[in-house]
């Protein structure tokens, strides 16, 4: 249900409006507003109309005293977290396996990441766990290019590594 507010009209004029919705964009609030107006009905009558527009707000609306807004349907911005922009977008989790040719239990192969540019397509998408199992293995290396290497050696090897601490 609408609730009443006053909207800015171009020239100092102000009405009383029926405020519908609310949008939080990227560059402020935006309002809808029903404005009242008349239009032409059946015959040579006027009636009674309503002009729908939405209006930056507050610039060119403000509240009428007494009236409550918390049922207002309203529309937020979704926006990054200082941490998501901080960090970036997520990359895919998992890790794959590109096997080395040969035979036999050292034959190797090189663990990337699942969206790396050197992973093998279709291959098996592996979880943390698998993936650090397969990294032990005799002959297998983590790839430096996607970063498998700087995520699961410190795993692999304690979190000391690389701090002083042999």
């Amino acid at each position: 249900m609408p609730v009443p507010i006053r909207v800015l009209l171009p020239g100092g004029q102000e009405v009383v409006a029926r405020l519908w919705s609310r949008r939080q964009t990227g560059d402020g609030w935006r309002y809808e507003v029903g404005l009242p107006a008349y239009r032409n009905g059946p015959g040579d009558t006027v009636e009674p109309a309503e002009y729908r527009v939405w209006v930056r707000a507050p610039e060119q609306v403000r509240p009428v005293d007494g009236v409550s807004y918390d049922a207002v349907p309203t529309e937020y911005l979704s926006l990054p977290s200082p941490v998501q922009e901080a960090l970036g977008p997520r990359r895919p989790s998992g890790w794959v396996l590109a096997k080395a040719g040969g035979r036999g239990p050292a034959r190797g192969g090189v663990v990337h990441a699942v969206d790396c540019e050197e992973a093998p397509a279709g291959a098996p998408v592996l979880p943390l766990t698998r993936a650090l199992d397969v990294a032990e293995q005799p002959g297998v290396r983590l790839c430096s290019l996607c970063g498998a290497a700087a995520e699961l050696d410190p795993v692999l090897k304690g979190f000391e590594h690389g701090f002083g601490e042999p």
